[in-house]
């Protein structure tokens, strides 16, 4: 039989005002380095009502990143906390987990955030972390995952939203979109395509954890 595979209905509900309004929102803090793109992404359906969230700060390790503008013009609070200014990597974490705490955020996302999380905030957030990432994981974790993707030849690469743990894009999965790889294809019009899958995917992701409906067993989430 051809056709179209079935799809699960988390999948396919669309994102809409009348079923955020439904459940309360959860206070998200949001993890940035560079421009922010997945960050927008999150504040525009936000802004549209269509996500039961409210983003608390905004927080960059970089003072020169894009996405802190872009943020203020959202009206969100976006601090840099450059890691240069504290003693430690660890201290550095610490002082962003102790912002996030303040700020009342109870789910962090990371939106192209460059820094592995080594402790603190793990402990300050066990399970609440999310972050997303431009492949199928476990496939190509790491920078330039669809670069890897093009130089192994794959025919399908993808997005997927994963909680965090101590290791490079090694945490339970969330959801996952497929992209097809075309033969025109290099790293910069896949990566565009993935780009538009992260999109999607995040906020839907944050909407099924604001609902309560993932449930982390091990290195399975399941979505109820």
């Amino acid at each position: 039989m051809s056709g179209s595979p079935l799809l699960p209905p988390y999948l396919t509900e669309p994102l809409t005002p009348e079923r955020a309004a439904r459940t309360p929102p959860v206070g998200l803090g949001i993890l940035i380095s560079g421009r922010g793109s997945n960050m927008e992404a999150i504040l525009r359906q936000i802004a549209a009502g269509c996500l039961s969230a409210r983003a608390v700060v905004v927080l960059s390790d970089n003072p020169d990143a894009p996405g802190l503008e872009t943020a203020r013009a959202y009206g969100v609070v976006a601090l840099a906390l450059p890691p240069e200014e504290y003693p430690s990597r660890l201290d550095h974490e610490a002082a962003m987990a102790q912002v996030l705490r303040e700020r009342g955020a109870e789910l962090i996302c990371l939106a192209g955030y460059l820094r592995l999380l080594k402790g603190p905030l793990l402990e300050a957030f066990p399970g609440r972390i999310l972050n997303v990432h431009p492949s199928l994981l476990p496939a190509f974790p790491g920078l330039r995952a669809q670069r890897q993707a093009l130089a192994h030849g794959v025919k399908v690469a993808g997005a997927t939203v994963h909680f965090v743990d101590a290791g490079m894009d090694t945490g339970p999965i969330v959801l996952q979109a497929a992209v097809p790889v075309l033969e025109e294809d290099d790293e910069e019009r896949l990566a565009a395509r993935i780009l538009a899958e992260e999109h999607r995917l995040y906020p839907l992701a944050i909407q099924l954890y604001a609902e309560g409906r993932l449930r982390l067993e091990g290195r399975r989430v399941r979505i109820l």
